[in-house]
């Protein structure tokens, strides 16, 4: 894909599979403005092997990378990720050293994303952020996401609690824009590959019944969530008839641990198809499976809109905003095994989804091409007033 060079350079970074899907429409339509010019900087697990070097879907996706730094993520003790958080802060510094963007563009909550936006702080380089005033008491990424929020001087939020929040913690009511989720944009503007193309993909055939399994450490529990994944794992061997797509974990504290036991649920298991990353099987496989199960944000956030229901394990993804379809479960056997019932029964009250329609990459577009300038932009003020009416 050829980005056309415009008079503000964007730079974009991404840091794994999850904020890349949530990206590619905004970097495709920043690519694709007269008066913008797309920046591409990779890091985090997209550079790394084990974790599926997602890195070479940007590349076939037509994106050409103007920055990698690597962080070297060899395991996931709190010794090793300070030191890759280090590798990613002086790795930033030096690309947008080089770069030179008016606006450093990043999404979510994750400690790369902290990373990133202390080095654009060093660099004199304004922070815009999507993803800002959510709620999520169960990961350190609670007060990641609120950090960058106060580093940051454009908020990009999904959903009106969101947004104001974010006025709540200082930000000026201008400087913050209710833009939805922009992963939702990739499932109105993309077709999704038919039955045969989506096996295909995914190197199987569907089942007659589908999970979508997702399981991320719990970063704030001293077991970093292993009960809860015992649990799940548990409900899901009394399933044996029904097809269990499982994605591996992320790179917080203790996804070497879980991706170890699901490597070990899913060993000897022909219902089982064990993945490191679905890259863009991901969402097509989202709308033909009967749930959801996990604790992944997505189905939460993107899972609503295409009528899937979703089983919400234990404390991950508690205090988000969730619409009806999302069922919630304590994370013990009995508490999943109720709320999958339900789920795979169509139990649910409706699919409403307060993440937004799938226009969200247009509006983000429009917020960094008004935005002021770059030295207006990097003053910011304490906002002490009333949150505005929108």
């Amino acid at each position: 894909m050829e980005a056309r060079l415009g008079e503000r350079r964007i730079c974009v970074a991404t840091s794994g599979r999850a904020d890349y899907g949530l990206l590619y429409w905004p970097m495709r339509d920043i690519a694709a403005a007269d008066d913008l010019t797309l920046q591409v900087l990779v890091t985090g697990t997209h550079l790394e092997p084990r974790f599926g070097e997602t890195v070479r879907q940007i590349e076939a996706d037509g994106f050409a990378i103007g920055a990698r730094v690597p962080m070297n993520l060899t395991d996931d003790s709190p010794g090793a990720l300070a030191r890759s958080t280090a590798l990613a802060l002086t790795g930033a510094v030096e690309a947008l050293e080089r770069l030179k963007p008016e606006i450093l563009l990043v999404l979510g909550d994750r400690f790369e994303t902290l990373a990133l936006a202390q080095a654009a702080m060093l660099t004199r380089t304004p922070v815009a952020h999507i993803g800002g005033g959510d709620v999520t008491e169960g990961a350190i990424d609670e007060g990641v996401r609120h950090a960058v929020t106060k580093l940051s001087h454009l908020h990009l939020t999904t959903h009106g609690e969101a947004r104001d929040r974010v006025v709540r913690m200082g930000e000026a009511p201008e400087r913050v824009h209710l833009v939805g989720n922009p992963g939702l944009d990739r499932l109105t503007r993309e077709p999704g590959p038919d039955r045969a193309a989506l096996e295909a993909l995914l190197g199987l055939p569907l089942g007659q019944t589908n999970l979508l399994v997702t399981f991320h450490p719990v970063t704030t529990l001293a077991d970093r969530g292993m009960g809860e994944l015992e649990a799940m794992l548990a409900v899901l061997a009394e399933l044996p008839d029904t097809r269990l797509w499982i994605t591996g974990a992320n790179s917080d504290p203790g996804g070497d641990a879980v991706n170890a036991a699901l490597a070990a649920f899913a060993e000897g298991r022909a219902n089982v198809s064990l993945h490191d990353a679905l890259g863009p099987a991901y969402l097509p496989l989202l709308t033909v499976c009967d749930a959801v199960v996990g604790n992944s944000s997505s189905g939460l956030t993107e899972a609503p809109s295409v009528a899937t229901p979703t089983v919400d394990i234990g404390l991950r993804q508690a205090g988000r905003l969730a619409g009806p379809s999302v069922l919630h479960a304590e994370g013990v056997p009995s508490a999943i095994r109720t709320a999958l019932a339900r789920a795979m029964g169509g139990d649910v009250p409706g699919f409403d989804n307060p993440y937004g329609d799938g226009r969200s990459s247009a509006r983000i577009v429009d917020a960094l091409r008004s935005a002021p300038p770059r030295d207006v932009l990097l003053r910011k003020r304490f906002y002490d007033g009333e949150i505005p009416n929108v």
